[in-house]
């Protein structure tokens, strides 16, 4: 069985946080992304479909247009080649454009999404089988004033959210009481991750480091812009490190999970350059005896698919969280499915990414490949 690709569209469409300013460390403020769809056609008439969303322009070496100008240059490698074998497909896209993994990944995607529905089963089944019908999920609380970040931690706890990531990353004593504040009015049950997005330098990290440790349970995310920096601090506080920007390969996980102290990873899609090299590191992660948070650098309806069918087939024990980005954002392209309930997510059960784009909703494509 085969399924050359004949045909490669890419759209392109915008996704609007839902809670008005995303804001993390160094004044990084988003209000509007640019989104980018892929849809893959097969010679049988076969279509699957990847996302990708770079989270604005400073945040990693990616950014929108760079994924609609990368994928020009791998598209026409497509042609031809068998979407359902992903070896082939990313050893036709290395062969055409080295590196720009982001652009690659709603390619893999795509594929993976022809696959299930060649094959009639779900996504989550060809990555290893599903091991969790639900899953809990987190949500990031923009930086602002103590209060405001306590308030959004209320509001979200309303609706079922026990998971939170709190964006510091700017002086430590000021990030000490958003952390306070946010610490006051969450309860036992519920999990604070103080995420600096790398926005410390090592002397400041250093000194957060201290001034969170007071708070029982706390956890620090990607403290430091270097890998090497993270290293440093790691034995000189007994805060659990969870590691993010700094981990896209497996070089880097290993240093992670070894000298890097590491309790957990973040996983994100884009970054890695799809669901094929994601599950590697997550079984690598799983092996090495570390949490994973399985999500993206931002999206919509297929993103948040493509998520739920990796964290669904990653074991409950080694699962830390997962991010279910349509519950952010205010654009939905295929009915906001799947969707969350209650705090947690599921992947959906039909074949492939088990969800149906509307695509005669988006606007023409911005290119076509055939």
């Amino acid at each position: 069985m085969s399924e050359a690709i004949r045909r490669v569209d890419v759209y392109g469409y915008d996704l609007q946080y839902a809670h008005g300013a995303y804001v993390m460390s160094g004044g990084r403020t988003t209000r509007t992304l640019s989104s980018t769809l892929v849809r893959v056609t097969t010679e049988n008439g076969l279509e699957g479909w990847g996302e990708t969303c770079p989270l604005g322009t400073t945040y990693l070496p990616a950014f929108a247009e760079g994924a609609r100008a990368a994928l020009r240059e791998l598209a026409a490698a497509l042609l031809g080649v068998d979407a359902l074998n992903l070896a082939r497909v990313h050893e036709a896209m290395d062969g055409a454009l080295a590196g720009h993994r982001y652009a690659k990944s709603p390619v893999d995607i795509a594929c993976h999404d022809v696959l299930g529905r060649a094959s009639g089963l779900a996504v989550c089944d060809l990555l290893g089988g599903r091991l969790q019908h639900s899953f809990p999920l987190y949500e990031a609380v923009p930086l602002g004033g103590p209060e405001a970040m306590a308030e959004f931690v209320e509001s979200r706890l309303r609706h079922g959210i026990h998971r939170f990531q709190l964006k510091i990353g700017g002086d430590p004593a000021d990030d000490a009481a958003r952390v306070e504040a946010a610490f006051h009015v969450a309860g036992d049950r519920d999990v604070l991750v103080a995420d600096a997005n790398g926005g410390y330098s090592f002397a400041d990290a250093l000194t957060a480091a201290r001034l969170l440790e007071r708070f029982d349970g706390i956890r620090f995310e990607q403290p430091c812009r270097t890998l090497d920096e993270c290293i440093r601090l790691r034995p000189l506080t007994p805060l659990p490190l969870v590691y993010d920007e700094v981990v896209d390969d497996v070089e880097s996980l290993l240093r992670a999970a070894g000298p890097g102290g590491a309790s957990a990873v973040n996983i994100k899609l884009a970054r890695v350059g799809g669901l094929s090299p994601a599950r590697r590191l997550r079984d690598l992660a799983v092996e090495l005896g570390l949490q994973v948070t399985i999500e993206d650098t931002w999206g919509g309806d297929v993103t948040t698919a493509a998520v739920s069918h990796l964290a669904a087939s990653t074991p409950a024990g080694a699962l830390f969280t997962c991010s279910f980005f349509n519950d952010w954002t205010t654009d939905h392209v295929a009915g906001r499915h799947p969707r969350s309930r209650d705090g947690r997510g599921s992947a959906p059960g039909g074949p492939g990414l088990g969800i149906e784009v509307d695509a005669e909703h988006l606007e023409a494509p911005l290119f076509t490949i055939v």
